[in-house]
């Protein structure tokens, strides 16, 4: 679904206008240079009018009109700041709202009107009757102005205020901006102009919807969609009488009469000031209009979210997702050219965005992480679904607030940190806990062994490669001194003793054998293992990580197998996603289509994807991670027991995956898939990586992750795997 935008762009009418030819724009001036003659009625009346006191000057008429026709032939079309929706993949569900201008274009059909009536009584009675510029009312003006010796009265119509605002929008520069508003007899003159060529080129009920759409109402509402939702919580096409007059009487000033001071007399004053004027022009009886102004002022006041942070306490679940929807726009180089222009593209193109995320689903995961683990609690535990063969995000969830006040936080868990006062990331944050922002991450643990299966399958190793375990293995890796040191060089060991033994890598993948993977890794090259996890959409966020993955160093990073690197749910997602999807690999992307204010849809926001693994590689992958979750390979053994036997059976279909923990158990991981649908969850500390989460929470992601997975798919048919065949088996 999209908010149909029913409306041409609301300065559309300036490229009329700068397209008239020639020989109309002589026509009109020459009846502008008649009325000039006139003197009271044009040139000198509008210049007393604005300086009462003051005489012309130097202006000339040739000067003016020569103003004018550049203006407009040069004038071009302009769209103003819309507002960008974004909703769930239902097309209902709106997530937030990102602007810098609060404003959405709506039909005239689709205001009351009572709000038309209203807005023509208190600026313009007139409107109906003149072809842009309402000679009585500035002979009216004029007059009162020169009595009293100030500017107490303006004459500028409907169409005289929308060119100016137009005028306005379609500048590039402040000084622009101060000559289209500023108080002076040419720039008045070349208003005037405008508002003539404008009439002659749109018709009432178009300007008057133009000048709707555009005019601000105060409380950052620009136009009248905005100003309804801001001070009554309504539609345009609701407003009643008293909501409309009071609309209506903010134009003039809108921080003289804000109506949401405590004091609102001088709100109320104006509101029926302009009901008093409705009635006088006949738009409503005396008796409506006594009734109505006897009424109290009564707002119904809204604030609209603006991109992640002010969000609803029904869309507070959606708070990270909407931050990576806004991460994932500022690097799509087809919204502008750095990621500043595109964020502004964001913020004022008008776009209708639906989103993958399905809400159903994202409601269930986000109450299951936060009753797993507290908010409260200085571990974050959260998991990502991301479809296979289209990189869409279905569900997003941590259990944290996505909120910048952190006054109220926990104690920081790193000690240097809590000992200089600093608070923790619990329960508020606004760090990118799950992917698509600056955050390093989190180690993976042996998630990665995938990584490096991956690269031996691809190097002509097969699944029933058998290499001798021991407990602990010396490797060719140079260390310095820790626990994995063996006189300088890695030598890592397993979990259990009860692993050593001739492994495979469906009996090495299922059991989580260390020394089986430090052993291929070495064989197949640690660099090529780099390099398959950077194809499947990992990034090097932390300095140790980028100076280990780079390409003159990465052939003696062995420990990459067991996950020593940093890494985050949705980059975990994709990357076993593209295994699910039989090696499609597809960008993680939170859109499932843009709409502009023109409702195009916006090709670039379609999945991008390509074959990054042969499919025989990927499905050689899937059928040694079957052996994880219990739920048996189709090629070969995998033993008797598995990290994570019962996943595929709490699934309730075939699904593979892999378990993943780090040294002392710091963090734990676990990566499930089934060939729709691949869901990364985890649990660690985001302040203190040292901070370990303990093997009484490694269960916390393989539960969350079935449970997932299990919902997203629930009522679809049973999909199954691929068997692998030929060389990659034997």
């Amino acid at each position: 679904m999209r908010v149909t935008v029913a409306l041409p762009s609301i300065v559309m009418g300036w490229k009329a206008i700068a397209h008239i030819d020639r020989e109309r724009v002589k026509t009109a001036a020459t009846g502008l240079r008649s009325l000039m003659k006139a003197g009271v009625l044009a040139g000198l009346l509008v210049a007393l009018m604005l300086f009462p006191l003051v005489a012309m000057g130097g202006l000339s008429a040739k000067a003016g009109m020569d103003a004018i026709d550049r203006l407009s032939l040069e004038l071009g079309e302009s769209t103003p700041p819309q507002t960008t929706y974004v909703y769930a993949a239902d097309g209902t569900t709106l997530i937030s709202q990102f602007f810098d201008e609060f404003r959405r274009n709506i039909p005239l059909e689709e205001v009351a009107p009572i709000m038309q009536k209203a807005v023509i009584s208190a600026e313009d009675s007139r409107f109906y009757d003149h072809n842009g510029v309402d000679l009585k009312g500035i002979v009216r003006a004029a007059a009162a102005n020169r009595q009293s010796g100030e500017v107490e009265q303006g004459a500028s119509t409907l169409t005289m205020q929308y060119v100016r605002g137009a005028l306005r929008l379609n500048a590039d520069s402040s000084e622009e901006v101060l000559a289209v508003t500023e108080q002076t007899a040419p720039r008045k003159i070349r208003e005037i102009r405008l508002a003539m060529a404008t009439e002659e080129q749109l018709s009432k009920d178009e300007i008057l919807e133009r000048y709707l759409n555009q005019v601000y109402f105060g409380h950052r509402a620009y136009g009248i969609y905005a100003a309804s939702f801001v001070y009554f919580s309504k539609s345009p096409g609701e407003l009643s009488l008293a909501e409309a007059a009071t609309l209506a009487g903010l134009i003039q000033a809108p921080s003289a009469y804000d109506p949401t001071v405590s004091d609102q007399t001088m709100a109320t004053d104006r509101r029926n000031w302009v009901i008093d004027r409705m009635a006088t022009l006949g738009y409503v009886t005396q008796r409506q209009a006594d009734e109505t102004k006897a009424e109290p002022l009564e707002l119904n006041l809204s604030q609209p979210s603006n991109s992640c942070m002010d969000m609803s306490k029904k869309s507070a679940k959606y708070g990270f997702f909407c931050d990576f929807v806004r991460h994932w726009w500022r690097s799509q180089p087809q919204f502008g050219e750095t990621p500043r222009e595109r964020e502004h593209d964001l913020r004022r193109g008008g776009y209708t965005i639906i989103t993958s995320i399905e809400p159903n689903l994202q409601e269930k995961v986000h109450k299951r992480v936060v009753d797993t683990q507290s908010n409260n609690s200085r571990f974050a535990h959260g998991a990502v679904a991301v479809e296979a063969g289209t990189g869409r995000i279905k569900a997003m969830a941590v259990n944290r607030k996505f909120d910048i006040d952190q006054s109220d936080n926990g104690a920081h868990s790193h000690p240097a940190a809590n000992a200089k006062g600093m608070k923790g990331n619990y329960p508020n944050t606004v760090n990118a806990l799950l992917g698509g922002g600056d955050m390093a991450g989190y180690q993976a643990g042996s998630t990665f062994k995938l990584f490096t299966m991956l690269a031996a399958l691809e190097e002509g190793m097969p699944l029933n490669t058998k290499i001798y375990s021991p407990h602990r293995v010396s490797t060719q890796y140079p260390v310095g001194s820790g626990p994995a040191s063996c006189g300088g060089v890695w030598c890592p060991s397993n979990a259990s003793k009860s692993m050593t033994g001739t492994q495979t890598m469906w009996t090495g993948f299922g059991k989580s054998v260390n020394t089986y993977f430090a052993q291929l890794i070495q064989r197949v090259g640690a660099d090529k293992a780099v390099h398959m996890a950077e194809r499947l959409g990992l990034h090097w966020r932390s300095d140790t990580d980028a100076y280990f993955a780079d390409p003159s160093r990465s052939a003696g990073w062995g420990a990459f197998t067991l996950g020593v690197a940093d890494t985050t749910p949705m980059e975990m997602a994709g990357a076993y996603a593209t295994v699910a999807a039989d090696g499609i690999y597809c960008e993680p992307t939170p859109v499932l289509k843009a709409i502009d204010q023109d409702g195009n849809d916006v090709p670039e926001a379609a999945p991008n994807c390509h074959r990054e693994l042969d499919k025989e590689v990927a499905r050689a992958a899937t059928d040694a991670a079957l052996c994880v979750t219990g739920a048996g390979a189709k090629k070969g053994s995998c033993g008797s027991w598995s990290t994570a036997d019962g996943f595929s059976s709490s699934v309730g279909r075939q699904a593979a995956g892999k378990t993943g923990t780090t040294d002392s158990t710091r963090a734990a991981w676990f990566v499930g898939y089934t060939p729709e649908l691949a869901v990364a969850s985890f649990i660690a500390d985001p302040d203190n990586p040292f901070n370990a989460v303990g093997d009484g929470n490694a269960q916390k992601p393989i539960d969350t992750s079935a449970m997932t997975l299990k919902e997203a798919l629930k009522g679809e048919p049973k999909q199954t795997f691929t068997p692998p065949k030929g060389d990659v088996v034997r």
